[in-house]
């Protein structure tokens, strides 16, 4: 591509992004292209041929392929940074809920769906790091607390419903059962194989002993994606710009395929495995090839830079990517200092 056709192509682009409609040859001349609408019509269509635009109609301009958007996202998108007040306030918002993690994951997807707009969506952490203490402690009324403390500082909190006849003796077996198989191993690693030591503790324990571990093991996820959460917030931001009955077609598709939690969670996974910011445009995504949306991702970390989950914002294929990208950016470093404290 020459400098000639790179120019139009990035304005067609630009314009695009902007305005969600076809840039036509007239509208080019206009802007600042000093060439007839003619010579710029042919380099449009020599683009065309090479798949990077396309045309809803014959008389109609021309609108980016989702080849020519990752074109452009790859190698003509210049990325500038967020305002100051837009770090304080994700700063502020975040680090405030400390070391409740549950609630700056929410916070977070909150933030960036009012902030860049689109579906903001995060995926909760993979709990890999081994246990080191688990206990059991009552509260009033029918409900036990049980905590689950890892090697790497986290803790895990679980309500659940305090069998019938509760005794201190019994909570203290049910911990000690517990931190005896449990300390030193990854959550995920002792799920499965203390499953199968049920039946031994009920011959071990009491009933009620028994029926905590039971419950306990029930309550605390595993990091299989049945298991952990992931939460989508900023639907309703999809509605906001829709133009046409092929717009809301196209958003109606998309929240069909916000609803697939296993799919979105792997999506997520692989931005988490590949250790950096990912970007994917339409078919690059099976699940959102049919919607063509976009998805601009990345993971957070915690401890010493491991990664252990993702957190992305969602939308049309024209998100304004030069925007959108430091918002999820800085939020994903932001929420990696919160895991930190």
């Amino acid at each position: 591509m020459d400098a000639r056709a790179r120019d139009i192509f990035r304005r067609i682009v630009e314009g695009y992004l902007e305005t969600g409609e076809p840039v036509g040859s007239r509208t080019l001349s206009r802007g600042g292209v000093s060439l007839s609408p003619a010579s710029i019509r042919n380099t449009m269509q020599d683009l065309t041929q090479l798949g990077l635009l396309g045309a809803p109609h014959s008389s109609a301009g021309r609108l980016p392929t989702h080849a020519g958007l990752r074109l452009f996202v790859d190698g003509l998108l210049e990325v500038g940074d967020i305002g100051g007040d837009e770090r304080r306030e994700i700063e502020t918002r975040l680090l405030a809920h400390g070391r409740n993690y549950e609630d700056a994951l929410n916070e977070a997807s909150v933030i960036l769906s009012g902030l860049a707009g689109g579906a903001a969506v995060v995926v909760t952490p993979v709990r890999d790091a081994g246990v080191s203490h688990v206990e059991f402690v009552p509260l009033s009324g029918d409900r036990t607390l049980a905590i689950m403390v890892f090697d790497d500082g986290v803790v895990e909190n679980r309500l659940i419903r305090q069998p019938a006849g509760v005794t201190p003796s019994a909570l203290q077996e049910a911990s000690n059962f517990l931190n005896a198989r449990m300390r030193g191993r990854t959550l995920g690693e002792t799920k499965a194989d203390l499953r199968g030591e049920l039946d031994l503790a009920r011959r071990e324990l009491n009933d009620t002993a028994a029926r905590l571990v039971e419950d306990g093991l029930a309550a605390w996820g595993g990091g299989e994606a049945a298991d952990r959460a992931l939460i989508v917030r900023g639907r309703a931001n999809l509605l906001e710009d829709t133009q046409a009955i092929d717009d809301l077609e196209r958003v109606r598709s998309l929240f069909e395929d916000l609803e697939q939690k296993e799919q979105l969670i792997g999506l997520l996974d692989g931005v988490r495995d590949g250790q950096g910011m990912r970007i994917f445009i339409g078919a690059e995504t099976r699940l959102f090839s049919l919607s063509g949306s976009a998805v601009i991702a990345a993971p957070y970390m915690t401890g010493s830079q491991r990664v252990v989950g993702a957190i992305g914002v969602i939308g049309p294929a024209r998100l304004n990517y030069a925007r959108v990208i430091p918002l999820v950016d800085y939020t994903a470093r932001v929420l990696g200092q919160v895991m930190n404290t």
